[in-house]
């Protein structure tokens, strides 16, 4: 029995498991892995991908490629091919024959753009189609003329000039780091591991540990501040992002990179943050992460699965102490009791996710607490399906007794 399946056993010894008669209807699931339960909810619920996000007509948006890295994680557990097919209808749909994509512009600069590259790597291959590999290329070809700030970290937006956003590190960075090792680009894992000190280097609070959004090196969004160029406020799912986005880096990374040490160190340093401002009650996290009882903040679903994700991760590929085990099995056990419900029909929800936040633009975001708890509430959001799916399947997998990636 490997090191970690009896850390997880003894966690489940010290942290309740059990849900109690007043917990949600989750408590009342099926012996379905909830994996597999969320990801055919979202093939029965969405005939087409684009309605999860409440679009009409499919769009090329980062959203999309959240919930399909999760899904074909999913399939390569599950070997059901409703899965891949489901995904490359989407695909094939947006990238014409000769690998354009539809509703996609080079020149906007948008970082987003590149996220829904990481599943396309697995639907070239299992397709063959040629298209694919020159819709990868597109993305990688974006990258290489992408705008940066003067120390060389990728804008967030050619709209957003100067700006470094910890979203922007899980948009690009792990399909750059794939990038470099299936294409033989070596080189780009520095220009990887650059973009994460960057912005910690940026975003980071001495006092708490924690991450701001964003970061103007110019100075001169009113959000900023005029002094360090750092936004107001410490938004959960930003932080999801960033440490999402360092865990998928790191299997790309060989163990004799020199800087890998250098990624697991951030990552510890933000589990640290992270660990003291869960909460005690349910093991979850809040819209603003160090206000949790500032009146209107919420406990929410897509920060909460994320860093149960990536914690849990990180432990599995020894990246981080194995104590963070026990912080992430709390947070998701309070995931299944206080988020998740279930239909009669076995359909799974996720409940309190924040639709959508960011900064400058128009109308202005100012980053202020108000700002961030005003966004809209929702349910099913896929930035919370997405890493819910996969804070789950490291969970079965720890369950199983599965050691592989």
């Amino acid at each position: 029995m490997n090191s970690v399946k009896i850390y997880y056993l003894i966690v489940l010894g010290c942290v309740s498991f059990v849900l109690t008669g007043c917990a949600s209807t989750a408590s009342k699931a099926s012996s379905e892995p909830w994996s597999v339960k969320m990801t055919q909810t979202v093939m029965k619920r969405n005939a087409d991908i684009w309605s999860l996000d409440f679009a009409s007509k499919p769009k090329w948006s980062y959203t999309y490629g959240t919930v399909y890295k999760a899904m074909w994680q999913s399939y390569l557990n599950t070997k059901d091919p409703a899965i891949p097919a489901y995904i490359e209808r989407y695909y094939d749909t947006l990238i014409q024959d000769d690998g354009t994509i539809q509703t996609y512009s080079m020149k906007d600069y948008n970082i987003d753009q590149i996220n829904l590259g990481m599943t396309l790597f697995d639907v070239y291959k299992y397709t063959g189609k040629e298209k694919y590999r020159q819709a990868i290329q597109t993305l990688r070809d974006q990258m290489k003329v992408h705008p940066r700030t003067t120390e060389g970290g990728f804008w967030h937006k050619q709209r957003y000039p100067h700006q470094m956003w910890l979203d922007g590190l899980y948009m690009g960075s792990p399909f750059l780091a794939r990038y470099a090792v299936e294409y033989k680009e070596s080189q780009l894992l520095d220009d990887v591991a650059n973009q994460f000190v960057l912005m910690e280097k940026h975003a980071r609070d001495a006092k708490t540990g924690l991450l701001y959004h964003a970061w103007d090196e110019g100075r001169a969004q009113r959000w900023a501040n005029p002094e360090t160029g750092q936004s107001p406020n410490f938004w959960g799912r930003a932080m999801g992002w960033y440490a999402m986005a360092v865990v998928d880096v790191l299997d790309y990374m060989p163990a004799s990179y020199p800087r890998r040490l250098e990624l697991m160190v951030i990552l510890d340093r933000l589990f640290t943050a992270l660990t003291a401002y869960q909460d005690s009650q349910t093991g979850l996290w809040y819209q603003v992460v160090d206000k949790g009882g500032r009146q209107g903040n919420y406990l929410e679903a897509s920060a909460s699965s994320m860093f149960v994700y990536a914690m849990t991760k990180a432990v599995r590929v020894n990246a981080v102490d194995k104590k963070y085990l026990a912080v992430a099995r709390k947070g998701y056990d309070g995931i299944l009791k206080h988020l998740i419900t279930e239909d009669p029909d076995g359909q799974v929800s996720i409940h309190q996710c924040c639709a959508v936040a960011g900064l400058g633009g128009t109308p202005y975001r100012d980053g202020s607490y108000e700002y961030y708890i005003g966004e809209p509430v929702r349910d099913n959001d896929p930035k919370a399906i997405g890493p819910f799916i996969l804070a789950a399947l490291e969970w079965e997998r720890l369950e199983s007794g599965k050691s592989k990636k």
